[in-house]
């Protein structure tokens, strides 16, 4: 059975920074693709960041302030986030997914919430 575990979350003033760490079981982040994801009040879920064999991909609202990596010895992956805004709140999943396929495994978030 997969399990996804985010944490880092929290409360951070504008142009601050927060990591959210995602740590697997089940699955292996090495061998997976993943995502993190976001959703904020009354808005779909949006694509934030991945990883996968061949790269990493941002959504043009992040890029250039969110970094996506992870660690295949602790089996977790990491979202670096930089010049925090308000409208970066939300709350932050994490996903896994076999290789070139839909994820299929999602954590069960952590809240980010940037003050003005």
């Amino acid at each position: 059975q997969v399990q996804l575990v985010e944490s880092g979350g929290g409360l951070v003033q504008a142009g601050g920074s927060l990591r959210l760490s995602c740590v697997a079981s089940g699955r292996t982040v090495s061998s997976s693709d993943m995502g993190w994801f976001r959703q904020a009040p009354g808005k779909e879920r949006e694509f934030v960041a991945s990883i996968m064999w061949f790269g990493t991909m941002y959504a043009d609202s992040v890029k250039g302030r969110f970094t996506i990596s992870r660690d295949n010895a602790k089996n977790t992956v990491y979202l670096q986030m930089n010049s925090l805004k308000p409208e970066d709140t939300a709350v932050y999943y994490c996903a896994a997914g076999e290789k070139g396929l839909a994820y299929d495994s999602w954590g069960q978030g952590t809240q980010v919430t940037v003050s003005s």
